[in-house]
This record gives structure tokens, sequence and C-alpha cells, in this order.
């Protein structure tokens, strides 16, 4: 297969390497010369600055790795070609233009995977099953936390500078870090935004730096989600209470507590001996190969990208009281 990467970020170098570690090296890249990363490492690599040029390549499949709100004008001419496309996360910085990509993908036959790759973490996917099998009962209510800082994620660029701060290309921490609007949705159904808090509240972004979100779930669950730009140590956590138990996981060492309330104890899952945060790009890209290759079906699909940017856009305006 012929791959296009649209965007050479830190996420669109990730999937260059991992697609190369998998066997594929028929790749090229569409580029706006924008990036501050070091280009040693795609000299030989075919770069296109024109995407309707870079399109007569004639890829097979397409991977939108560029600032959030240039998503669009990528997904909609790779879908009219047919092309197979990981979509990353956030879909977009608005849903404007989504009906006309889902249009794009009717007449073409285009599949979207869209790359909000927590669910392919072991412990989150051993959660998923224990959910599904009822093990704690009645969920009841749920903490999502996230906290990371800004300026330590790119220490080779200005953080103020970068698509996470800035409005223009879809930054903030309601977009930059919505994996867990997806998540909590693929774990415990449909849910709402009931209320939201926040606001540049520690650098003085344009974009907000720090939310708090309250959540209501179809089922009748309530819960919580924080994110924010400021937290050191980063700390990424979901606990979730059952009738009949609790469910506890931690990022940071990718396990899972499980509290039976008939055993009166806790059973902790590890991830496999050697896993790291690659794993789960890796896993995500292989899924992305069989779903190019219609062997599978997107297991995040553009329908759900658009729910998990509908709840953070939803938490946004009531943030800004619209």
């Amino acid at each position: 297969m012929k791959f296009l990467i649209a965007g050479y970020g830190s996420i669109g170098r990730r999937h260059l390497r991992n697609l190369l570690a998998l066997g594929e090296h028929d790749i090229l890249l569409y580029r706006t010369r924008h990036s501050t990363l070091p280009e040693e490492e795609i000299a030989g690599l075919p770069v296109e600055t024109d995407l309707e040029a870079a399109l007569a390549h004639q890829p097979d499949a397409v991977i939108i790795s560029n600032p959030t709100a240039l998503h669009m004008d990528v997904a909609i001419p790779a879908a009219e070609k047919g092309c197979a496309i990981l979509l990353e996360k956030p879909i977009a910085h608005d849903l404007s233009r989504v009906p006309q990509l889902q249009s794009a993908m009717e007449r073409s036959g285009a599949r979207v995977l869209v790359g909000f790759q927590f669910r392919f973490h072991p412990t989150l996917r051993r959660a998923a099953s224990l959910l599904a099998e009822g093990a704690i009962g009645r969920v009841t209510s749920v903490r999502a936390h996230w906290g990371e800082y800004l300026p330590g994620w790119h220490p080779w660029e200005d953080y103020r500078q970068g698509y996470a701060a800035r409005a223009d290309l879809g930054g903030g921490v309601l977009l930059t870090l919505c994996h867990p609007f997806d998540y909590l949705r693929w774990l415990l159904g449909e849910y709402s935004v009931d209320w939201a808090e926040g606001g540049s509240l520690g650098f003085g972004l344009e974009v907000e730096d720090s939310a708090e979100i309250g959540v209501r779930f179809a089922r009748g669950a309530i819960g919580t989600l924080h994110l924010d730009y400021l937290q050191r140590p980063p700390t990424h956590t979901l606990e979730i209470i059952g009738t009949e138990g609790t469910l506890r996981w931690n990022n940071a060492d990718a396990s899972l507590g499980f509290f039976r309330v008939d055993a009166s104890e806790w059973q902790v899952f590890h991830a496999p001996e050697g896993f790291e945060r690659n794993w789960l790009f890796l896993d995500e890209m292989r899924h992305f190969l069989a779903v190019a290759r219609g062997e599978e079906e997107p297991v995040c699909t553009l329908e759900d990208g658009a729910r998990a940017l509908a709840l953070a856009l939803s938490a946004r305006e009531k943030i800004k009281g619209i």
C-alpha cells in the first residue's frame, strides 16, 4: 500500500516510525514546512507541499496528523478519492464540515479510523470487559482526571507557538486532551455535559488551560472530568464506582485495580511485560492497516469522533457562558 502522511509534527513522526516498523515503506509526506522537528529522519522520502499534487500519487491510505483546525482541509479531499483515513483526534476544531466529510465517504466508500489510541490500552480494554460483564454492578459515578505540563511536551519549541496553545490551530485543553470524552463514552455509553468551569488559569494563553466538567450518563450515573495543562508530575487516572465494586485505572503504571464487594479485596491487573506508550500507537496502526485492506471495521468511527468533539465543544460553550 501507498501511504500519505499529512503533517510532520511529533504525532506525524510517530506514525511514520510505526509504519516503517511494521514493514511499510511506500510513504510520502504532505507538508507546509512549519514543523520544528529536524528533518534528517525524512531525508529521501518524497515530499509534496501541494495537497492536490500529493493526492495525485494515488495513496491508498492517508494519515492526517496536521494541526486540528486543518484536518478537514485534507480529510475531505482524501475521502473524495476513496482513501482509507487515519484521522487524528480531535477530528476538527468544530463540527461545521463533518457532514461534508460524511457525504464524501458515502460517495466514495472511504473509511475513517479516528486516532483515539486509548481504545487500544490493554488495561482499559480489561475495564471495558469487566463493565460489560456487570462486574461492579450498576455504575453510579465516575471521575476522570488528566493533568499534563504543556511546556514539557515539546521542549525543542516555544510551547506558546504550538498548536495546543493556539486558538487558530484548534488548541486548548478541551480539544487537545479530548481522549476522556471518547473513552468515557466507549466504556459507559452516551452522556451529556451538565456544567463546566475553566479558563486560562496558569499561562495566560488565548485558549483554556484548565477545565472541570460535570457529566450525566444516559444510564443514570454522574461524573466529573478534569483536564489541565499545568500539573506536575503528570496524572491521568479514572475511577468508576458501582453498586458492587470499583475500578481504578492509572495511566502512569498502566494498572487497573478491581475491588469486588463480594470478595472484599482488590485485584490488580497489569499491562503485559515490556508495555510502553508506543504500543497503543502500534496497535492502532496495525488496526488501521487492516481497515485499509478491508479486513476490519474501524473500532473508532467518524461518528465516534464527532460525538467526542461535540462533548468537548459543549463543555467549552458552558465555560464561555454561551
